[in-house]
């Protein structure tokens, strides 16, 4: 049996929500449903999560005929680990990597510290991009990223 570590389609499409205002917004707030369009994500589920990011001040709507969605910073300054914490709370691959009171085991497990280890280097990962990093640069192609 073949085991993955996976990541929740609530982050990754939030995370697609996110690229897709930082590169198509342009200070411009965008409809959710063009998001859905590009993105191939249900409209009804975009606006879950943007309902969340908005409570976090991730991103702003304005109302209106011209209203919509923008990020709430610049892109340069929203990193992954923020966006992560956001749509799935705090990140540990297993709960005594954090808590060793989590498992009577802990202070003689000889796993642990690997754990504890594995998780500090993906939040050290995530820490270290931004919503910028996957923003095209100038000269490059204009298709979205896929995460």
């Amino acid at each position: 049996m073949k085991e993955t570590v996976k990541i929740s389609t609530r982050l990754r499409y939030g995370l697609r929500l996110l690229v897709d205002l930082a590169i198509y917004s342009q200070g411009y707030p965008l409809k959710l449903k063009d998001v859905s369009r590009r993105q191939h994500i249900s409209l009804p589920y975009l606006r879950q999560l943007a309902l969340l990011l908005e409570a976090s001040g991730m991103i702003r709507s304005l109302r209106g005929n011209k209203g919509g969605y923008l990020l709430g910073r610049p892109p340069e300054k929203i990193s992954l680990l923020e966006v992560a914490t956001i749509l799935e709370g705090p990140l540990h691959l297993v709960e005594c990597a954090d808590n060793p009171n989590h498992c009577q085991r802990s202070s003689q497990c000889m796993t642990r510290e690997l754990w504890y280890e594995l998780t500090s280097q993906i939040r050290q990962v995530l820490a270290g991009k931004t919503l910028s990093d996957f923003i095209p640069k100038e000269g490059e192609r204009n298709d979205l990223p896929r995460l």
